[in-house]
């Protein structure tokens, strides 16, 4: 438990914090009740206290890091990184358009835009460059995806700048009366260009004097990064080969050409990526391109089956495969399903993602989103489908059909666009009120 005075976090057991003696009991923020430690709901309301009681994603994050820090050589290792280098576009007419104080908290802006997208990824921003920024994916955190991280966090950060309003910020003011708003002295829209480069570095101290860089790298991966940045057209993300091969099938992409980069005597082929692909795992990318025979599994294979023809007489089965990972579970599956595709039958299948690994309900959204809607839809189709999906599974005979219409447009992150009342109870009430109920059923019927 997380003793909120201090932030030290105790056993479930303790009563009082180990640090500062401060009560660990837990306070309903509904009706004000206390609660024991290491309860998940208030004992006279049932208002959920999880807040309360895990650990934040900061705290986990920041211990992780440190920990892989305490790892690092004091000299240098070899490493291999994703490096991406993020630029501002046109920066420099920037400065002839705007006073340099309205040009520093524009540029500041856009810094915390950026780092906003790249902290949900466990990876370390090496430099502020100016209007430029440089990334590491794969230190001190090394994650068996960091390449597809990259290019994911690339995407966002080009939509996350777009989004970018100047009545956010307090700071992009008028200086004088006499001085006209920020935005109409603007003559252009905020942009980036991303290069990514996957390679081998050697990463560690470097510099002299009183300034040194303790997370320096050296090798041509930067230097690639670098190249591919200048080659991308606004709002682009660039990769090149080596990236490519890694996130294949994960993200629709286009060539650009074989280029020869400035100090770099090969020329290689680069891509410009596009949008996430529907495909979700690599699994999934290497079943389209052909399978190995499976080899030693017919045991795992006939209890399946076994369990299927079992289901298929009315007696219900449920199946837990569990193991560690690249042990064949996917394989497993992709075989049972292959052998019932011609048995009738409706598959629901939802995955979790260590991208949304604080969204507890995200395989449920996931699934929806999947099932209701396509990347061309606007909001306003996505809110008439999600009606018309409601409807046919007899939720308009619900009592206050309108409000859970509104509450399944929040879950799935819809805006509401005035045709629907806001929600009037706190978002907890509302779970506790709808969520299992409603899902299910809709799961069930869809």
């Amino acid at each position: 438990m997380i003793c909120k005075s201090c932030g030290f976090e105790n056993p479930d057991v303790m009563n009082f914090c180990g640090r500062c003696a401060s009560p660990l009991s837990l306070r309903c923020p509904h009706c004000g009740s206390e609660n024991p430690p290491g309860v998940a709901f208030c004992g006279k309301c049932a208002a959920s206290l999880s807040w309360q009681t895990q650990v934040s994603k900061s705290t986990n994050t920041n211990k992780q890091l440190e920990k892989q820090e305490d790892k690092v050589a004091p000299g240098a290792e070899r490493r291999q990184l994703s490096v991406m280098f993020c630029d501002l576009v046109g920066s420099t007419s920037l400065s002839e358009q705007l006073d340099p104080e309205d040009l520093r908290d524009l540029v500041r802006a856009y810094q915390e835009a950026c780092a906003e997208v790249i902290d949900n990824y466990d990876v370390y921003i090496a430099q502020y460059l100016g209007d430029g920024l440089l990334v590491y994916f794969g230190y001190p955190l090394a994650h068996e995806d960091d390449a597809q991280r990259a290019v994911r966090a690339g995407l966002e950060i080009v939509g996350a700048v777009g989004a970018m309003s100047f009545a956010d910020s307090a700071r992009l003011t008028t200086r004088t009366i006499h001085e006209s708003p920020l935005q109409s002295r603007l003559q252009q829209t905020l942009q980036v260009r991303i290069g990514i480069h996957t390679g081998l570095v050697v990463l560690g101290e470097m510099g002299g004097g009183k300034k040194r860089d303790m997370a320096a790298i050296v090798g041509e991966t930067p230097n690639i990064s670098a190249r591919l940045q200048a080659l991308a057209e606004p709002d682009a993300v660039v990769i090149s080969p080596a990236t490519y091969r890694l996130i294949e099938g994960l993200f629709d992409c286009r060539s650009l050409g074989i280029h020869t980069l400035k100090g770099i005597s090969t020329p290689m082929e680069v891509y410009q990526v596009l949008q996430a692909s529907a495909v979700r795992t690599r699994f999934e990318v290497a079943v389209t391109k052909g399978l190995t025979p499976l080899v030693g599994r017919e045991q795992e294979v006939a209890v399946l089956l076994d369990r299927w023809e079992q289901a298929k007489e009315g007696r219900g089965q449920v199946v837990l495969i569990s193991g560690e990972a690249g042990i064949g579970k996917s394989r497993l599956l992709q075989v049972l399903k292959n052998n019932i595709s011609d048995d009738e039958h409706l598959r629901i299948e939802s995955r979790c993602s260590p991208f949304y690994q604080y969204s507890a309900l995200y395989p449920i959204i996931d699934h929806l989103q999947r099932f209701l809607f396509t990347r061309e839809d606007t909001v306003e189709e996505k809110l008439t489908k999600l009606e018309k999906t409601l409807v046919a599974a007899e939720f308009e005979l619900a009592p206050r059909f309108q409000e859970v219409v509104a509450l399944f447009a929040s879950l799935l992150s819809l805006p509401f666009l005035d045709r629907y009342p806001p929600l009037a109870m706190r978002p907890n009430r509302c779970w506790l009120r709808f969520t299992a109920g409603l899902l299910k059923d809709l799961t069930l019927k869809i």
